[in-house]
């Protein structure tokens, strides 16, 4: 995988006051490793000039009409990736594309997916006490139907082969994607790894996650993945 191709793919919506910066530093990082590398950017609806702004950069803009939801933009991203290493990022600027390289670097390892969570090593106030006790019952949850323990199951920042991905089928269209790749990944023998993220608090507005409604369906996705063979 020396000469592996990586693809970042960044769902967004509404998001123009971020996504340039996104760009840029993970451009910047990416031509630091002088590996070959693609950015494709998902619009997912935005009313906002978030394609606009994302046209300015050398990347592959995907953008349609009506907002579907993050994991719907995230699937269609995917389809566009090209690479033999895939990464997903936040659009929000959460993420810093610094990690980029710690994040596939257990790839070349024997691992098959890599999740950087908010909640080992030192960044753990990045989010609010709600959502910090969501992530605990999801992640707790996940750990009975599994027998294997996740420290963040909702983390936006992964890297994975391609391998993995063409051995699976994913069908979230909102934020319960994060929770289906997680237990896709655990359930189905795959090598899961976790590595410690900064996170910080998204650069503008308020974040698009639904706490009951969005909640309710990370569990049914969880459910769902653990039944389904």
């Amino acid at each position: 995988m020396q000469n592996s191709v990586i693809s970042v793919v960044v769902p967004a919506y509404n998001e123009e006051k971020a996504i340039g910066s996104v760009i840029g530093e993970t451009m910047q990082i990416l031509e630091a490793m002088k590996m070959p590398y693609e950015i494709v950017i998902v619009d997912d609806g935005s009313t906002d000039q978030t394609s606009k702004v994302a046209s300015r950069y050398k990347v592959t803009v995907v953008s349609y009409s009506q907002n579907r939801g993050k994991g719907y933009a995230l699937r269609k991203g995917l389809e566009h990736a090209q690479g033999d290493i895939i990464v997903t990022i936040d659009a929000d600027g959460s993420h810093s594309p610094k990690e980029i390289p710690d994040l596939i670097r257990p790839l070349f390892n024997g691992a098959d997916v890599v999740a950087g969570s908010r909640f080992i090593g030192e960044a753990k106030d990045h989010t609010s006490k709600l959502h910090q006790l969501g992530n605990s019952l999801i992640n707790a949850t996940i750990m009975v139907l599994t027998g294997k323990k996740i420290t963040d199951s909702q983390t936006g920042l992964r890297a994975f082969k391609k391998n993995f991905l063409q051995q699976i089928r994913l069908e979230s269209c909102g934020f319960d994607i994060e929770t289906e790749l997680t237990m896709k990944s655990l359930k189905n023998g795959f090598k899961l790894v976790e590595i410690p993220i900064s996170c910080k608090r998204r650069v503008n507005g308020a974040s698009k996650l639904k706490t009951l409604p969005d909640g309710f369906k990370i569990f049914k996705a969880i459910l769902k993945a653990a039944i389904r063979p």
